[in-house]
C-alpha cells in the first residue's frame, strides 16, 4: 500500500524552528496538478486539525490562523515532496504531524477529503 512518509520531527525548545518533510514511499505515487497536499496535526486528547495546504497546480497556499506567519508550506514537484517549515514554535504546537493528499483539489481544511496519509511524526516543543 502506498504511503506517505514524514520526516523531521523532534524535541525542540520554545522559539525554535523545525522543518518537516513528506515524500511518498513508492515512486508510483504521483501528485497530479489537480491535487492538494496538506499538513494536519493532532495533539494528545484533541481532534486532528488542519495546519497548511498547497495546491499542486497553482502553488497557492493555505494556513490555519494559529500558524499563519510562523509556518510555511513548500511543494517540490520535481521531488514529489512537500515540506513544512515551522518557526517560532511554542508548546501549543506540540502534536503528531501528518501529511496527506487530497485528490479532489478542494476543501483544503477538511481532513475527510484527504485520501492518503502518512504515519505521522512527533513534534514536541518544551517551554
Amino acid at each position: 500500500q502506498v504511503q506517505l512518509v514524514e520526516y523531521g520531527g523532534g524535541l525542540v525548545q520554545s522559539g525554535a524552528s523545525l522543518t518537516l518533510a513528506c515524500q511518498p514511499s513508492d515512486r508510483a505515487f504521483v501528485i497530479y496538478s489537480s491535487h492538494l497536499m496538506g499538513w494536519f496535526r493532532q495533539a494528545p486528547g484533541k481532534e486532528r486539525e488542519f495546519v497548511a495546504a498547497v495546491s499542486w497546480r497553482s502553488n497557492k497556499k493555505y494556513y490555519a490562523d494559529s500558524v499563519k506567519g510562523r509556518f510555511t508550506i513548500y511543494r517540490d514537484a520535481a521531488e514529489n515532496a512537500v515540506s513544512l517549515q515551522m518557526n517560532s514554535l511554542n508548546p501549543e504546537d506540540t502534536a503528531v504531524y501528518y501529511c496527506a493528499r487530497n485528490v479532489h483539489g478542494s476543501m483544503y481544511s477538511d481532513g475527510s477529503k484527504y485520501d492518503d496519509w502518512g504515519q505521522g511524526t512527533q513534534v514536541t516543543v518544551s517551554s
